[in-house]
Protein backbone atom coordinates (compact mmCIF):
# COMPACT_ATOMS: atom_id res chain seq x y z
CA UNK A 1 0.00 0.00 0.00
CA UNK A 2 0.97 2.94 -1.09
CA UNK A 3 1.58 6.14 1.91
CA UNK A 4 -1.81 8.58 1.06
CA UNK A 5 -1.07 12.22 0.53
CA UNK A 6 1.31 14.40 3.14
CA UNK A 7 -1.33 16.34 4.82
CA UNK A 8 -3.26 12.95 5.48
CA UNK A 9 0.11 11.46 6.84
CA UNK A 10 0.92 14.27 8.92
CA UNK A 11 -2.26 14.44 10.91
CA UNK A 12 -2.64 10.79 10.97
CA UNK A 13 0.45 10.68 12.35
CA UNK A 14 -0.17 13.69 14.91
CA UNK A 15 -3.61 11.39 16.05
CA UNK A 16 -2.03 8.50 16.98
CA UNK A 17 1.00 9.82 18.43
CA UNK A 18 -1.81 11.73 20.88
CA UNK A 19 -3.18 8.27 21.49
CA UNK A 20 -0.11 6.01 21.85
CA UNK A 21 1.50 9.01 24.68
CA UNK A 22 -2.03 9.02 26.71
CA UNK A 23 -2.46 5.04 26.51
CA UNK A 24 0.67 4.46 27.69
CA UNK A 25 1.20 7.49 29.91
CA UNK A 26 -2.17 8.08 31.21
CA UNK A 27 -1.53 10.74 33.53
CA UNK A 28 1.20 13.39 31.72
CA UNK A 29 1.04 16.53 33.17
CA UNK A 30 0.17 18.88 30.07
CA UNK A 31 -3.09 16.21 29.37
CA UNK A 32 -4.32 14.11 32.40
CA UNK A 33 -7.18 12.91 30.98
CA UNK A 34 -6.63 9.03 30.93
CA UNK A 35 -6.74 6.25 28.58
CA UNK A 36 -9.84 6.17 27.70
CA UNK A 37 -10.66 9.90 26.84
CA UNK A 38 -7.23 9.64 25.29
CA UNK A 39 -8.45 7.04 22.96
CA UNK A 40 -11.77 8.73 22.53
CA UNK A 41 -9.49 11.78 21.63
CA UNK A 42 -7.20 10.20 19.31
CA UNK A 43 -10.15 8.65 17.42
CA UNK A 44 -12.13 12.21 16.39
CA UNK A 45 -9.06 13.69 15.87
CA UNK A 46 -9.09 11.29 13.14
CA UNK A 47 -12.10 12.11 11.82
CA UNK A 48 -11.84 15.51 12.33
CA UNK A 49 -8.39 15.64 10.39
CA UNK A 50 -10.22 13.60 7.76
CA UNK A 51 -7.81 10.71 7.87
CA UNK A 52 -10.97 8.49 8.34
CA UNK A 53 -14.56 9.11 7.35
CA UNK A 54 -17.71 8.67 10.59
CA UNK A 55 -18.87 5.93 8.47
CA UNK A 56 -15.29 4.21 7.82
CA UNK A 57 -15.02 5.06 12.00
CA UNK A 58 -18.36 3.15 13.00
CA UNK A 59 -17.27 0.04 10.76
CA UNK A 60 -14.04 0.09 12.27
CA UNK A 61 -15.35 -0.60 15.68
CA UNK A 62 -15.31 -4.65 15.74
CA UNK A 63 -18.57 -5.58 17.73
CA UNK A 64 -17.30 -9.10 18.52
CA UNK A 65 -14.54 -8.42 20.18
CA UNK A 66 -16.50 -5.77 22.13
CA UNK A 67 -19.27 -8.60 22.79
CA UNK A 68 -16.77 -11.30 23.73
CA UNK A 69 -14.95 -8.89 26.27
CA UNK A 70 -18.08 -7.52 28.03
CA UNK A 71 -19.37 -11.47 28.08
CA UNK A 72 -16.43 -13.05 29.74
CA UNK A 73 -16.42 -9.74 32.36
CA UNK A 74 -20.02 -10.32 32.89
CA UNK A 75 -19.43 -13.66 34.10
CA UNK A 76 -16.60 -12.71 36.03
CA UNK A 77 -18.72 -10.43 38.04
CA UNK A 78 -20.73 -13.63 38.87
CA UNK A 79 -18.06 -15.55 39.61
CA UNK A 80 -16.44 -13.28 42.30
CA UNK A 81 -19.89 -13.48 44.03
CA UNK A 82 -19.31 -17.16 43.58
CA UNK A 83 -16.89 -17.23 46.04
CA UNK A 84 -14.57 -18.58 43.06
CA UNK A 85 -11.39 -16.05 43.29
CA UNK A 86 -11.77 -16.67 47.50
CA UNK A 87 -11.58 -20.43 46.93
CA UNK A 88 -8.10 -19.76 44.75
CA UNK A 89 -6.76 -17.29 46.98
CA UNK A 90 -7.11 -20.12 49.74
CA UNK A 91 -5.19 -22.38 47.42
CA UNK A 92 -2.08 -20.68 47.62
CA UNK A 93 -1.93 -21.22 51.76
CA UNK A 94 -2.81 -24.49 51.80
CA UNK A 95 -0.27 -27.06 52.79
CA UNK A 96 2.62 -24.79 52.03
CA UNK A 97 5.39 -26.51 52.19
CA UNK A 98 7.80 -22.91 52.31
CA UNK A 99 9.10 -20.01 50.39
CA UNK A 100 9.86 -22.49 47.03
CA UNK A 101 6.66 -24.16 47.39
CA UNK A 102 4.49 -21.08 47.74
CA UNK A 103 6.24 -19.62 44.67
CA UNK A 104 5.59 -22.31 42.42
CA UNK A 105 2.42 -22.52 43.81
CA UNK A 106 1.77 -18.48 42.79
CA UNK A 107 3.01 -19.28 39.52
CA UNK A 108 0.91 -22.60 38.27
CA UNK A 109 -2.68 -20.73 40.20
CA UNK A 110 -2.17 -17.45 38.95
CA UNK A 111 -1.36 -18.85 34.97
CA UNK A 112 -4.42 -21.25 35.28
CA UNK A 113 -6.68 -18.48 36.62
CA UNK A 114 -5.43 -16.03 34.13
CA UNK A 115 -6.12 -18.25 31.10
CA UNK A 116 -9.86 -18.84 31.94
CA UNK A 117 -10.20 -15.52 33.91
CA UNK A 118 -7.97 -13.19 32.09
CA UNK A 119 -4.22 -11.91 33.50
CA UNK A 120 -5.75 -8.24 34.38
CA UNK A 121 -8.45 -10.23 36.69
CA UNK A 122 -6.25 -12.50 38.11
CA UNK A 123 -3.59 -9.78 39.27
CA UNK A 124 -6.52 -7.72 41.38
CA UNK A 125 -7.39 -10.89 42.96
CA UNK A 126 -4.56 -12.00 44.30
CA UNK A 127 -1.95 -8.68 45.03
CA UNK A 128 -3.35 -8.44 48.33
CA UNK A 129 -3.86 -12.25 49.06
CA UNK A 130 -0.49 -13.08 48.44
CA UNK A 131 1.23 -9.74 50.23
CA UNK A 132 -0.90 -10.87 53.24
CA UNK A 133 0.63 -14.32 53.14
CA UNK A 134 4.25 -12.94 52.97
CA UNK A 135 3.24 -10.60 55.88
CA UNK A 136 1.65 -13.81 57.79
CA UNK A 137 5.21 -16.41 57.04
CA UNK A 138 8.01 -13.35 57.22
CA UNK A 139 8.51 -13.28 53.83
CA UNK A 140 10.10 -10.65 51.07
CA UNK A 141 7.17 -10.08 48.80
CA UNK A 142 8.94 -9.02 46.03
CA UNK A 143 9.80 -12.45 44.44
CA UNK A 144 6.21 -13.56 44.84
CA UNK A 145 4.26 -10.13 43.24
CA UNK A 146 6.82 -10.88 40.16
CA UNK A 147 5.76 -14.20 40.27
CA UNK A 148 2.34 -13.32 40.17
CA UNK A 149 2.50 -10.76 37.54
CA UNK A 150 4.87 -12.83 35.04
CA UNK A 151 3.30 -15.87 35.41
CA UNK A 152 -0.77 -14.18 34.96
CA UNK A 153 0.82 -13.18 31.31
CA UNK A 154 2.35 -16.09 30.29
CA UNK A 155 -0.72 -18.19 31.54
CA UNK A 156 -3.11 -15.87 29.54
CA UNK A 157 -1.45 -16.83 26.49
CA UNK A 158 -3.24 -20.18 25.66
CA UNK A 159 -6.71 -18.67 25.75
CA UNK A 160 -8.63 -16.12 23.57
CA UNK A 161 -10.20 -14.75 26.51
CA UNK A 162 -6.39 -14.33 28.51
CA UNK A 163 -5.87 -11.04 27.36
CA UNK A 164 -7.83 -8.73 24.90
CA UNK A 165 -5.02 -9.41 21.98
CA UNK A 166 -5.96 -12.71 21.95
CA UNK A 167 -9.35 -11.98 21.67
CA UNK A 168 -8.51 -9.65 18.66
CA UNK A 169 -6.24 -12.47 17.30
CA UNK A 170 -9.28 -15.09 17.68
CA UNK A 171 -11.86 -13.05 16.46
CA UNK A 172 -10.09 -11.87 13.11
CA UNK A 173 -8.22 -15.32 12.41
CA UNK A 174 -11.21 -17.35 13.13
CA UNK A 175 -8.99 -19.95 14.98
CA UNK A 176 -11.34 -21.55 17.24
CA UNK A 177 -11.02 -21.70 20.95
CA UNK A 178 -9.49 -25.27 20.47
CA UNK A 179 -6.77 -25.13 18.11
CA UNK A 180 -5.74 -21.53 19.77
CA UNK A 181 -5.75 -23.56 23.45
CA UNK A 182 -3.85 -26.94 21.99
CA UNK A 183 -1.49 -24.93 20.28
CA UNK A 184 -0.26 -22.88 22.54
CA UNK A 185 -0.83 -24.66 25.63
CA UNK A 186 2.69 -26.56 25.32
CA UNK A 187 4.77 -23.20 25.18
CA UNK A 188 2.29 -21.72 27.79
CA UNK A 189 2.86 -24.58 30.44
CA UNK A 190 7.15 -24.96 29.44
CA UNK A 191 7.34 -21.44 29.55
CA UNK A 192 5.56 -21.19 33.58
CA UNK A 193 8.12 -24.16 34.90
CA UNK A 194 10.91 -21.96 32.91
CA UNK A 195 9.82 -18.65 34.53
CA UNK A 196 9.14 -20.11 38.30
CA UNK A 197 12.96 -21.81 38.05
CA UNK A 198 14.45 -17.93 36.70
CA UNK A 199 12.72 -16.78 39.72
CA UNK A 200 13.92 -19.02 42.01
CA UNK A 201 17.12 -19.00 40.66
CA UNK A 202 17.72 -15.47 40.89
CA UNK A 203 15.65 -15.15 44.72
CA UNK A 204 17.78 -18.48 45.93
CA UNK A 205 19.06 -16.71 48.81
CA UNK A 206 16.24 -14.63 49.53
CA UNK A 207 14.04 -16.99 49.80
CA UNK A 208 16.14 -19.37 51.94
CA UNK A 209 17.03 -17.19 54.06
CA UNK A 210 13.85 -16.40 55.80
CA UNK A 211 12.57 -19.06 57.59
CA UNK A 212 8.49 -19.74 57.47
CA UNK A 213 7.69 -18.92 60.72
CA UNK A 214 3.84 -20.32 61.55
CA UNK A 215 2.17 -18.58 63.56
CA UNK A 216 -1.27 -19.77 65.08
CA UNK A 217 -2.55 -16.19 65.70
CA UNK A 218 -1.52 -14.55 62.41
CA UNK A 219 -2.53 -17.71 60.51
CA UNK A 220 -6.00 -16.83 61.84
CA UNK A 221 -6.00 -13.29 61.27
CA UNK A 222 -4.62 -14.16 57.98
CA UNK A 223 -7.98 -16.74 57.15
CA UNK A 224 -9.95 -13.93 58.01
CA UNK A 225 -8.51 -11.45 56.34
CA UNK A 226 -8.82 -13.44 53.19
CA UNK A 227 -12.48 -14.33 54.16
CA UNK A 228 -13.29 -11.01 54.18
CA UNK A 229 -11.42 -9.46 51.10
CA UNK A 230 -13.70 -8.56 47.96
CA UNK A 231 -12.97 -7.15 44.83
CA UNK A 232 -14.91 -6.38 41.85
CA UNK A 233 -12.82 -7.64 38.64
CA UNK A 234 -13.42 -5.89 36.06
CA UNK A 235 -13.12 -2.52 37.93
CA UNK A 236 -10.42 -3.52 39.74
CA UNK A 237 -11.92 -1.72 43.14
CA UNK A 238 -11.28 -2.95 46.60
CA UNK A 239 -13.42 -3.39 49.40
CA UNK A 240 -11.53 -4.12 52.93
CA UNK A 241 -14.89 -6.09 54.38
CA UNK A 242 -17.83 -7.07 52.44
CA UNK A 243 -20.57 -10.11 52.66
CA UNK A 244 -20.14 -13.21 50.92
CA UNK A 245 -23.72 -13.30 49.84
CA UNK A 246 -25.46 -11.28 47.90
CA UNK A 247 -29.06 -11.66 49.59
CA UNK A 248 -28.61 -9.46 52.08
CA UNK A 249 -26.72 -6.65 50.30
CA UNK A 250 -30.20 -5.51 48.70
CA UNK A 251 -31.74 -5.26 52.40
CA UNK A 252 -28.44 -3.97 53.66
CA UNK A 253 -27.84 -0.89 51.16
CA UNK A 254 -26.54 1.24 54.10
CA UNK A 255 -25.74 -0.33 56.70
CA UNK A 256 -25.22 2.48 58.99
CA UNK A 257 -28.64 3.83 59.21
CA UNK A 258 -30.52 0.45 58.94
CA UNK A 259 -28.29 -1.19 61.74
CA UNK A 260 -29.60 1.91 63.56
CA UNK A 261 -33.03 2.02 62.72
CA UNK A 262 -36.23 0.71 64.19
CA UNK A 263 -36.95 -2.39 62.38
CA UNK A 264 -33.42 -3.42 62.92
CA UNK A 265 -33.83 -2.53 66.52
CA UNK A 266 -37.33 -4.73 67.23
CA UNK A 267 -35.26 -7.20 64.96
CA UNK A 268 -32.04 -7.82 67.19
CA UNK A 269 -34.42 -8.01 70.39
CA UNK A 270 -36.35 -10.55 68.81
CA UNK A 271 -33.43 -12.47 67.85
CA UNK A 272 -32.44 -11.32 71.48
CA UNK A 273 -35.45 -13.19 72.93
CA UNK A 274 -35.52 -16.18 70.79
CA UNK A 275 -31.16 -16.97 71.47
CA UNK A 276 -32.58 -16.92 75.32
CA UNK A 277 -34.81 -19.33 75.06
CA UNK A 278 -32.89 -21.48 73.00
CA UNK A 279 -30.10 -21.31 75.84
CA UNK A 280 -32.60 -21.69 78.84
CA UNK A 281 -33.69 -24.77 77.35
CA UNK A 282 -30.19 -26.45 76.79
CA UNK A 283 -29.41 -24.74 80.08
CA UNK A 284 -32.58 -26.63 81.81
CA UNK A 285 -31.66 -29.78 80.27
CA UNK A 286 -28.11 -29.62 81.06
CA UNK A 287 -29.29 -29.24 84.52
CA UNK A 288 -31.51 -31.91 84.52
CA UNK A 289 -28.85 -34.72 82.92
CA UNK A 290 -26.46 -33.53 85.95
CA UNK A 291 -28.95 -34.14 88.58
CA UNK A 292 -29.40 -37.66 87.34
CA UNK A 293 -25.66 -38.25 87.14
CA UNK A 294 -23.84 -39.91 89.65
CA UNK A 295 -22.52 -38.07 93.14
CA UNK A 296 -19.13 -37.93 93.13
CA UNK A 297 -19.02 -36.01 89.41
CA UNK A 298 -22.14 -33.64 90.72
CA UNK A 299 -19.91 -31.07 92.38
CA UNK A 300 -17.74 -30.77 89.30
CA UNK A 301 -21.08 -30.82 86.68
CA UNK A 302 -22.88 -28.11 88.58
CA UNK A 303 -19.92 -25.76 88.54
CA UNK A 304 -19.55 -26.55 84.80
CA UNK A 305 -22.99 -25.80 84.57
CA UNK A 306 -23.13 -22.71 86.07
CA UNK A 307 -19.98 -21.41 84.06
CA UNK A 308 -21.91 -22.26 80.81
CA UNK A 309 -25.06 -20.95 81.90
CA UNK A 310 -22.98 -17.86 82.89
CA UNK A 311 -21.50 -17.51 79.55
CA UNK A 312 -23.88 -18.52 77.32
CA UNK A 313 -26.80 -15.95 78.97
CA UNK A 314 -24.41 -12.79 79.07
CA UNK A 315 -26.78 -10.84 77.00
CA UNK A 316 -23.15 -9.15 75.02
CA UNK A 317 -22.20 -12.41 74.38
CA UNK A 318 -25.80 -12.96 72.51
CA UNK A 319 -25.75 -9.77 70.72
CA UNK A 320 -22.11 -10.10 69.34
CA UNK A 321 -22.70 -14.10 68.10
CA UNK A 322 -25.96 -12.85 66.92
CA UNK A 323 -24.03 -9.95 64.31
CA UNK A 324 -21.80 -12.18 63.57
CA UNK A 325 -24.47 -14.91 62.33
CA UNK A 326 -25.85 -11.81 60.85
CA UNK A 327 -22.94 -11.12 59.25
CA UNK A 328 -22.10 -14.52 57.73
CA UNK A 329 -26.03 -14.88 56.79
CA UNK A 330 -26.67 -18.01 58.70
CA UNK A 331 -30.16 -15.92 59.40
CA UNK A 332 -32.29 -15.93 56.27
CA UNK A 333 -34.21 -13.57 57.29
CA UNK A 334 -36.27 -11.34 59.31
CA UNK A 335 -39.23 -13.85 59.51
CA UNK A 336 -36.75 -16.74 61.14
CA UNK A 337 -36.38 -18.66 58.27
CA UNK A 338 -34.44 -22.09 58.03
CA UNK A 339 -30.84 -20.99 58.30
CA UNK A 340 -29.95 -24.46 56.61
CA UNK A 341 -32.41 -23.75 53.69
CA UNK A 342 -30.83 -20.02 52.70
CA UNK A 343 -26.89 -22.31 52.51
CA UNK A 344 -28.84 -24.75 50.56
CA UNK A 345 -29.95 -22.00 48.27
CA UNK A 346 -26.38 -20.55 48.00
CA UNK A 347 -24.88 -23.13 47.38
CA UNK A 348 -27.33 -24.50 44.93
CA UNK A 349 -26.74 -20.73 43.16
CA UNK A 350 -23.07 -21.40 43.46
CA UNK A 351 -23.00 -24.37 41.78
CA UNK A 352 -25.22 -23.37 38.68
CA UNK A 353 -22.85 -20.52 38.03
CA UNK A 354 -19.79 -22.49 38.28
CA UNK A 355 -21.68 -25.19 35.77
CA UNK A 356 -23.01 -22.58 33.21
CA UNK A 357 -19.04 -21.10 33.10
CA UNK A 358 -17.98 -24.66 32.40
CA UNK A 359 -20.14 -24.87 29.84
CA UNK A 360 -19.47 -21.54 28.25
CA UNK A 361 -15.75 -22.86 28.27
CA UNK A 362 -16.89 -26.92 26.30
CA UNK A 363 -18.96 -24.39 24.05
CA UNK A 364 -15.86 -22.59 23.04
CA UNK A 365 -14.27 -25.75 22.88
CA UNK A 366 -16.44 -27.25 20.54
CA UNK A 367 -16.22 -24.51 18.00
CA UNK A 368 -19.11 -22.48 18.67
CA UNK A 369 -19.43 -18.63 18.17
CA UNK A 370 -16.95 -17.31 21.39
CA UNK A 371 -18.67 -13.49 21.25
CA UNK A 372 -22.41 -14.96 21.32
CA UNK A 373 -21.58 -17.71 23.71
CA UNK A 374 -20.27 -15.47 26.41
CA UNK A 375 -23.14 -13.16 26.03
CA UNK A 376 -25.38 -16.15 26.09
CA UNK A 377 -23.58 -17.59 29.64
CA UNK A 378 -23.85 -13.92 30.83
CA UNK A 379 -27.72 -13.90 30.11
CA UNK A 380 -28.03 -16.94 31.54
CA UNK A 381 -26.72 -15.82 35.00
CA UNK A 382 -28.15 -13.07 35.24
CA UNK A 383 -31.69 -14.65 34.75
CA UNK A 384 -30.48 -17.30 36.99
CA UNK A 385 -29.66 -14.78 39.82
CA UNK A 386 -33.52 -13.76 39.18
CA UNK A 387 -33.28 -10.26 40.88
CA UNK A 388 -32.55 -6.63 39.57
CA UNK A 389 -28.80 -7.37 37.42
CA UNK A 390 -27.87 -3.46 37.88
CA UNK A 391 -25.77 -3.84 40.78
CA UNK A 392 -23.58 -7.03 39.10
CA UNK A 393 -23.50 -4.86 35.45
CA UNK A 394 -22.57 -1.61 37.37
CA UNK A 395 -19.12 -3.62 37.79
CA UNK A 396 -18.48 -4.37 34.25
CA UNK A 397 -15.60 -1.55 33.28
CA UNK A 398 -17.19 0.07 30.09
CA UNK A 399 -14.56 2.39 30.18
CA UNK A 400 -12.36 -0.41 28.88
CA UNK A 401 -15.41 -1.22 26.61
CA UNK A 402 -15.15 2.34 25.30
CA UNK A 403 -11.27 2.39 25.28
CA UNK A 404 -11.20 0.06 22.37
CA UNK A 405 -13.95 1.74 20.23
CA UNK A 406 -11.44 3.99 20.44
CA UNK A 407 -8.24 2.36 20.06
CA UNK A 408 -9.92 0.32 16.96
CA UNK A 409 -11.12 3.94 15.26
CA UNK A 410 -7.45 5.34 16.01
CA UNK A 411 -5.89 2.24 14.71
CA UNK A 412 -7.90 1.83 11.50
CA UNK A 413 -7.07 5.60 10.49
CA UNK A 414 -3.69 4.71 11.27
CA UNK A 415 -3.13 2.11 9.24
CA UNK A 416 -4.88 4.26 6.24
CA UNK A 417 -2.27 6.61 6.23
CA UNK A 418 0.21 3.48 4.82
CA UNK A 419 2.98 4.08 7.26
CA UNK A 420 2.47 0.54 8.76
CA UNK A 421 1.86 -1.17 5.81
CA UNK A 422 5.27 0.76 4.47
CA UNK A 423 7.58 -0.59 7.05
CA UNK A 424 6.14 -4.33 6.50
CA UNK A 425 6.50 -3.95 3.37
CA UNK A 426 10.40 -3.38 4.24
CA UNK A 427 10.72 -6.08 7.06
CA UNK A 428 8.42 -8.67 5.46
CA UNK A 429 11.32 -10.41 3.55
CA UNK A 430 12.93 -10.90 6.55
CA UNK A 431 10.02 -12.02 8.72
CA UNK A 432 8.54 -14.97 7.15
CA UNK A 433 7.64 -17.77 9.20
CA UNK A 434 8.72 -20.68 7.34
CA UNK A 435 12.45 -20.48 8.42
CA UNK A 436 14.02 -20.22 11.80
CA UNK A 437 15.67 -16.58 10.72
CA UNK A 438 12.31 -14.57 9.82
CA UNK A 439 10.18 -15.92 12.93
CA UNK A 440 13.32 -14.82 15.58
CA UNK A 441 13.22 -11.39 13.36
CA UNK A 442 8.96 -10.99 13.55
CA UNK A 443 9.14 -12.08 17.13
CA UNK A 444 11.98 -9.24 17.45
CA UNK A 445 9.43 -6.68 15.63
CA UNK A 446 6.48 -7.90 17.94
CA UNK A 447 8.51 -7.84 21.11
CA UNK A 448 9.53 -4.35 20.61
CA UNK A 449 6.75 -2.69 19.42
CA UNK A 450 4.58 -4.50 21.83
CA UNK A 451 6.98 -2.56 24.93
CA UNK A 452 6.77 0.86 22.41
CA UNK A 453 3.05 0.86 21.46
CA UNK A 454 1.31 -1.44 23.76
CA UNK A 455 0.69 -5.17 22.88
CA UNK A 456 -3.00 -4.55 22.03
CA UNK A 457 -1.95 -2.35 18.89
CA UNK A 458 0.36 -3.84 18.04
CA UNK A 459 -1.52 -6.74 17.32
CA UNK A 460 -3.90 -4.67 15.11
CA UNK A 461 -1.25 -3.09 13.07
CA UNK A 462 0.30 -6.12 12.73
CA UNK A 463 -1.90 -9.10 12.86
CA UNK A 464 -3.68 -8.69 9.22
CA UNK A 465 0.00 -8.46 7.71
CA UNK A 466 1.68 -11.07 9.31
CA UNK A 467 -1.23 -13.47 8.51
CA UNK A 468 -1.23 -12.23 4.75
CA UNK A 469 2.29 -12.90 4.53
CA UNK A 470 2.33 -16.52 5.80
CA UNK A 471 -1.21 -17.31 4.20
CA UNK A 472 0.93 -17.41 0.57
CA UNK A 473 3.27 -19.80 2.13
CA UNK A 474 0.77 -22.39 3.52
CA UNK A 475 -2.69 -22.30 5.42
CA UNK A 476 -0.68 -24.06 8.60
CA UNK A 477 1.86 -21.13 8.49
CA UNK A 478 -0.74 -18.74 8.70
CA UNK A 479 -2.15 -20.07 11.53
CA UNK A 480 1.09 -20.84 12.86
CA UNK A 481 1.80 -16.76 12.63
CA UNK A 482 -1.24 -15.96 14.57
CA UNK A 483 -0.11 -18.23 17.24
CA UNK A 484 3.52 -16.70 17.18
CA UNK A 485 1.68 -13.15 17.44
CA UNK A 486 -0.34 -14.20 20.41
CA UNK A 487 2.32 -15.51 22.45
CA UNK A 488 4.82 -12.64 21.68
CA UNK A 489 2.67 -10.12 22.41
CA UNK A 490 1.59 -11.36 25.38
CA UNK A 491 4.83 -13.12 26.97
CA UNK A 492 6.43 -9.07 25.61
CA UNK A 493 4.60 -8.09 28.39
CA UNK A 494 6.71 -9.34 31.06
CA UNK A 495 10.33 -7.16 29.67
CA UNK A 496 9.28 -4.45 31.79
CA UNK A 497 6.73 -3.02 34.81
CA UNK A 498 5.16 -0.60 31.98
CA UNK A 499 5.35 -3.29 29.44
CA UNK A 500 1.18 -4.92 30.38
CA UNK A 501 -1.59 -3.71 32.20
CA UNK A 502 -1.25 -6.56 34.81
CA UNK A 503 1.99 -5.47 35.81
CA UNK A 504 0.85 -1.88 36.66
CA UNK A 505 -1.75 -3.59 38.29
CA UNK A 506 0.35 -5.34 40.94
CA UNK A 507 2.49 -2.47 40.97
CA UNK A 508 -0.46 -0.62 42.15
CA UNK A 509 -2.54 -2.46 44.08
CA UNK A 510 0.72 -3.59 46.39
CA UNK A 511 1.63 0.07 46.87
CA UNK A 512 -2.19 1.32 48.22
CA UNK A 513 -2.84 -2.29 50.29
CA UNK A 514 -3.33 -0.94 53.46
CA UNK A 515 -0.98 -2.07 56.56
CA UNK A 516 1.24 -4.20 54.54
CA UNK A 517 2.00 -1.69 51.24
CA UNK A 518 4.79 -2.83 49.25
CA UNK A 519 6.65 -0.94 46.30
CA UNK A 520 7.66 -2.67 43.05
CA UNK A 521 10.24 -0.46 41.58
CA UNK A 522 11.08 -0.15 37.43
CA UNK A 523 14.83 -1.20 37.83
CA UNK A 524 14.04 -4.09 39.95
CA UNK A 525 11.30 -5.45 37.31
CA UNK A 526 13.57 -5.47 34.73
CA UNK A 527 16.30 -6.86 36.52
CA UNK A 528 14.24 -10.27 36.04
CA UNK A 529 11.81 -9.38 33.32
CA UNK A 530 14.59 -9.41 30.74
CA UNK A 531 15.80 -12.32 30.88
CA UNK A 532 12.92 -13.90 31.99
CA UNK A 533 11.59 -12.45 28.58
CA UNK A 534 14.11 -13.50 26.56
CA UNK A 535 14.54 -17.16 27.40
CA UNK A 536 10.86 -17.59 28.13
CA UNK A 537 9.78 -16.83 24.23
CA UNK A 538 12.54 -18.30 22.99
CA UNK A 539 11.52 -21.63 24.46
CA UNK A 540 7.36 -20.89 24.10
CA UNK A 541 8.82 -20.55 20.09
CA UNK A 542 10.18 -23.32 19.27
CA UNK A 543 6.79 -25.46 21.12
CA UNK A 544 4.19 -23.81 18.58
CA UNK A 545 2.65 -25.83 15.94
Amino acid sequence: MALAPIPKVVLGSIAFAIFWILAVFPAVPFLPIGRTAGSLLGAMLMVIFRVISPDEAYAAIDLPILGLLFGTMVVSVYLERADMFKYIGKLLSWKSKGPKDLLCRICLISALSSALFTNDTSCVVLTEFILKIAKQHNLPPHPFLLALASSANIGSSATPIGNPQNLVIAVESKISFGDFLFGILPAMLIGVVVNALILIAMYWKLLSGHKDIEDPIAEVAAEEEVNSHQFSPATMSHYSSSFNSQELNGYLLESSSIQNSPQAQNLRNRLVSIESEIHRFHVGSAINSARNSSASKEGTNNNDLASETKVETSPSKTVVEIDRTMDRHVLASSDGKDCLSAERKRLLWKTCVYLITLGMLIAMLLGLNMSWTAISAALALVVLDFKDARPSLEKVSYSLLIFFCGMFITVDGFNKTGIPSALWEFMEPYSRVDRSSGIVILALVILVLSNLASNVPTVLLLGARVAASAAAISKEDEKRAWLILAWVSTVAGNLSLLGSAANLIVCEQARRAPNISYTLTFWSHLKFGLPSTIIVTAIGLTLIR
